[in-house]
Order: structure tokens, then C-alpha cells, then sequence
């Protein structure tokens, strides 16, 4: 039976607080820490791929970051974001849409994606989501992605993943991006386990 995602998303956010989700973190440190270490400029536009009501973008806006946009499939997620940011909303443009859908006038210095992409199951949805990245990353720019590794599970919030290590990755990404580097890190969920994912940092051939 075919997944409706939109639905499946607005059940997930409406019935569940923010820290009742495996995918909570209250500091999304290696995420940030891609930012500072790879110091991307503070006027790069940023776009972070199924990011929910997470907490990039609070710590992206404390920062200092300008020009930053946030995609979901949900509407709820996305007003339980506005509402905790407050007037500091009105500095984000919100895009509700699924990524396989997503179109756009704007190209984007990085994409970051962290616990979204391992929901495309099927070769052909994964190749779709590699040709949206394709298209709407600049020449140079940075894709930085954060996945279920081979060691971390095999569902999430009931729906099938895929697993990734460094070589899957890069198999996707190639050739339109080169792999700068990867590691493994475990997740501390808010249930008290842990989430082994894989994290790879692309930039776009020119």
C-alpha cells in the first residue's frame, strides 16, 4: 500500500510534542558544527530539507544567517516552528511541500538534510531527490547530509528507511557531487537509545 506522507506527517506532528519524536535534539551541534567548520558565509542561502519544528534554525538566526529557508511536507510542523520562533518567523521562508515536488526560482549554497533523505525507498525516488539537489545547489556549493547508517534502524516513526554507508552515498551523489567526507555518530534519542547515522559533506562539481 502506497505511503501517504503528507498525511502520515500531520498525524505525527499533531499527536506528538516536540521531544516525544527519536529525531529531538534540543542543540543540533553536529549540524552547526558543518557551519562553523566549513565557515559558510552568513549571507549564504541555506535551505534545510524535511527540518520539522527542529532547532537549526533558532541556532542558524543566533548565529547570524540571513538567508535561510525551510522545507516540509507538513503544514503543522510548520506552524509549531512559527510559533515557537515568534516574530523571529517572518526572517525563514517557510515551503510546504514534498521534496520530490519542490520547485523553485531560488538555487541554494547548501543543502542540508539531516534524518530526511533515508524515507526514499524506491530507486527511483532516490534518484528524483539527487536531481532536485542537483538542480537547485549552486556550482561549488555544499550538500550536507545526515542519514540511517547500516548499523542504525530500519524503520522510523513506522515507515521503511534506507541504510547508507559512505560508498552508497557517494553512488547517488555522483557525478554531479564529490564526497569532502563522512562519519558515523551515534544519536541519543529521547527514549534513551541510539541512532547510528552516517554524515557526508558533498560539494558540486562546477
Amino acid at each position: 500500500m502506497k505511503v501517504n506522507y503528507k498525511e502520515h506527517w500531520e498525524k505525527v506532528f499533531s499527536t506528538k510534542k516536540e521531544n516525544e519524536v527519536s529525531w529531538y535534539q534540543p542543540k543540533p551541534e553536529t549540524s552547526l558544527n558543518f557551519f562553523i567548520d566549513n565557515t559558510i558565509p552568513k549571507q549564504a542561502k541555506i535551505i534545510d530539507i524535511g527540518g520539522g519544528d527542529s532547532y537549526l534554525m533558532d541556532f542558524l538566526l543566533d548565529l547570524g544567517y540571513t538567508n535561510l529557508y525551510l522545507l516540509d511536507i507538513s503544514p503543522k510542523a510548520i506552524e509549531r516552528i512559527k510559533n515557537r520562533l515568534g516574530a523571529k518567523a517572518k526572517q525563514i521562508s517557510f515551503i510546504i511541500s514534498d521534496v520530490l515536488d519542490f520547485n523553485s526560482t531560488e538555487t541554494f549554497d547548501v543543502w542540508h538534510d539531516r534524518a530526511s533523505f533515508h524515507f526514499q525507498t524506491s530507486q527511483e525516488n532516490i534518484l528524483n531527490y539527487k536531481k532536485k539537489v542537483a538542480k537547485y545547489v549552486k556550482a561549488d556549493g555544499h550538500v550536507f547530509i545526515g542519514t540511517f547508517s547500516e548499523n542504525g534502524p530500519k524503520k522510523c516513526s513506522g515507515l521503511d528507511i534506507t541504510q547508507y554507508n559512505s560508498k552508497s552515498l557517494q553512488t547517488v551523489f555522483y557525478p554531479e557531487f564529490d564526497l569532502v567526507s563522512s562519519f558515523v555518530e551515534n544519536h541519543k534519542t529521547p527514549f534513551d537509545t541510539n541512532q547510528n547515522f552516517i554524515f557526508a559533506h558533498f560539494k558540486k562539481n562546477e
